[in-house]
C-alpha cells in the first residue's frame, strides 16, 4: 500500500490528542481548585480529582498511540499480522481501563454535581463511561475478526 493513504487518519490521530492534552494543562487543575472550593473540610479532595483525570489520560494517550501503531502497520502492508491484533488488543483494555476509572471517579463527581447543583457533571461522566465501553467492545470484535482472518489466510497459504 502507498504511504500516506491513512494519513487523515493519523492526522485525526494527533488531532483528537490536542484538546486532550489542552484539557489535562488547563481544565484538570480549575476542577480539582473547584472541587477544594466547593469542599473546604475535605482537603485531599483535590489530589483524588487531579489523580483520577490524569490516570484516566494515560490510557486514553497510549490508546491513541497503538491506534497510531495500527495505521502505520496497515500503511506498510502488515495489516493481517499478529501485530495489529496486539494493537487491537491494547486499545481494548486502555478504553476498559478509561471506563473502570471514570467508574471509580463517579463519587467525586456525584459530590462536585451535588453542591454545584449541576447534574450535567454527571451526565459527562456517563457518556464517558458508555463510550468508552463501545470503543472496548468495537475493538474486542475487529480484534476477534482479525484473528480469524490471519488463521483462514495462514491455512489457505499452507493449502496451496
Amino acid at each position: 500500500m502507498k504511504q500516506g493513504t491513512t494519513l487523515f487518519l493519523k492526522i485525526a490521530v494527533i488531532i483528537i490528542g490536542i484538546p486532550v492534552l489542552a484539557l489535562c494543562i488547563f481544565l484538570v487543575p480549575e476542577i480539582a481548585n473547584y472541587a477544594t472550593k466547593l469542599y473546604p473540610d475535605i482537603t485531599y479532595l483535590k489530589y483524588l480529582v487531579l489523580i483520577g483525570l490524569y490516570a484516566a489520560a494515560i490510557p486514553f494517550y497510549f490508546a491513541l498511540y497503538q491506534a497510531f501503531k495500527l495505521l502505520s502497520y496497515i500503511d506498510k502492508d502488515k495489516a493481517f499480522s499478529e501485530l495489529s491484533v496486539r494493537a487491537l488488543r491494547n486499545i481494548k483494555y486502555c478504553a476498559s481501563t478509561i471506563s473502570i476509572l471514570y467508574v471509580i471517579d463517579m463519587p467525586l463527581l456525584y459530590l462536585i454535581a451535588e453542591k454545584d447543583d449541576a447534574p450535567g457533571i454527571i451526565l459527562i461522566g456517563l457518556v464517558i463511561i458508555f463510550a468508552s465501553m463501545v470503543i472496548a467492545v468495537f475493538a474486542a470484535v475487529l480484534q476477534q475478526l482479525l484473528k480469524n482472518a490471519i488463521d483462514i489466510k495462514t491455512e489457505n497459504d499452507l493449502t496451496v
